[in-house]
């Protein structure tokens, strides 16, 4: 097994446990287990997702989807959940489906998974780096370290993680595989606006978020930062987004809609109502809704209303610049930002050439692929962490398999 992620390990310890007669040893080029996982959440760990219906669940898959609805069928997020139990620890729920080990600590992950692979019989290497892999008819692989020591086996995981650094495509390439090229998958917006980031800290409940260029449109919570935008609306956008945005140098308008759930003549109902109802309130300072205050003020600025204005001297036409802006604000876009220390790309091993029912390749018999090396990936939720636990599964019930 190459690649010490939550693939790698949910893969090699379902094997070790399933043939506890096999020699199963899992490599790791650096000198730390699990990275991501101790990242994952804010140093929390998202697991998964409580969606337990496998077609829903596939529609979270910008790639994969299709091919993960059979292996969702025989891996789902409930089985991980189980899992864990099964070995102590207990996952929770946030409202918004996220799940979490009770402790709030990604420690707890990988520590389950790091005494679980042991007591399985799983031999642990870090600080052990793959140079090439070469497959040899009789005898299966020969797996050359960078240290020029060779470790011959019968089956080998490839579970390295996104394709747009390390050994990963090297070693795919080498055994005949292709790859997707890989791009950005999860990032947030950056936008020079001064007044935008000004307004840093601010969330928004629930807008509506377009690409029209892109042809992508979502609604959910939004959050200001200090370059631009973020928040699950924006990551999913990316997510969907990620090939197309690339090609577009990530420089495209974004349009807002900071009032998604009201028609434009109920908008401008409310706006009359207003004119009506306190004629000498200033502007700015009679938000709408559940529109933060800070936020409606610097909205009524920006289409030309005066921080005196008040609603009895509004003109006909700075009310219909303020219902523009707050239903279809265009905002430049100039770049991207990660999310957080949690890098995903698209991209990796083109599915067809893998079997989805074992995680074989088509192509080279006894090698096996899970995780973030396959192209596939999901919207932020725990979703990139359940395809890892699935695959890896999947991957480790076939490797256990007599030869």
């Amino acid at each position: 097994m190459i690649g010490g992620g939550a693939a790698g390990f949910f893969a090699a310890i379902t094997c070790a446990e399933l043939a506890p007669a096999y020699s199963v040893v899992l490599l790791e080029k650096s000198g730390q287990w699990l990275s991501k996982v101790r990242i994952s959440g804010g140093g929390r760990c998202n697991v998964t997702h409580a969606c337990f219906d496998p077609k829903a669940l596939s529609r979270c898959y910008p790639r994969g989807g299709k091919e993960l609805i059979g292996p969702f069928h025989r891996f789902q997020p409930q089985d991980i959940i189980d899992w864990f139990a099964a070995r102590g620890v207990s996952l929770k729920t946030e409202s918004d489906g996220r799940m979490f080990p009770v402790t709030d600590s990604s420690q707890t992950i990988i520590d389950c998974l790091v005494g679980s692979a042991r007591e399985a019989g799983v031999g642990l290497r870090t600080r052990h780096s793959v140079k090439a892999i070469h497959q040899v008819r009789e005898e299966g692989f020969a797996i050359t370290l960078t240290d020029a020591n060779v470790i011959h086996c019968r089956r080998v995981l490839l579970a390295t993680g996104g394709t747009r650094a390390g050994a990963g495509p090297r070693l795919v390439a080498g055994l005949g595989h292709s790859l997707q090229p890989a791009v950005p998958s999860l990032f947030t917006f950056h936008i020079e606006l001064p007044w935008l980031q000004e307004l840093a800290g601010i969330s928004v409940e629930s807008v509506g978020a377009s690409i029209p260029k892109a042809k992508l449109t979502d609604q959910g919570a939004l959050l200001i930062t200090h370059w631009g935008v973020s928040g699950p609306v924006i990551l999913r956008l990316s997510a969907w987004g990620a090939r197309m945005l690339h090609s577009l140098d990530y420089r495209f308008s974004l349009r807002i809609n900071w009032v998604p759930d009201w028609s434009a003549e109920s908008l401008r109902s409310v706006l009359n109502e207003r004119r009506r109802s306190m004629p000498n309130r200033k502007v700015v300072n009679s938000p709408i809704g559940s529109l933060p205050g800070r936020l409606w003020a610097a909205l009524a600025q920006v289409s030309g209303i005066g921080r005196e204005t008040r609603w009895a001297s509004l003109s006909r036409k700075g009310q219909h610049r303020l219902v523009d802006q707050l239903m279809q604000m265009e905002l430049p876009v100039d770049g991207k930002s990660l999310y957080k220390e949690e890098f995903v790309t698209c991209g990796g091993v083109t599915l067809k050439e893998v079997n989805f029912s074992t995680m074989e390749s088509r192509l080279c018999p006894g090698l096996h692929f899970a995780g973030e090396i396959l192209d596939i990936d999901g919207i932020t939720g725990g979703f990139n962490f359940q395809s890892a636990w699935t695959t890896g599964y999947l991957a480790g019930c076939h490797l256990a398999q007599p030869f």
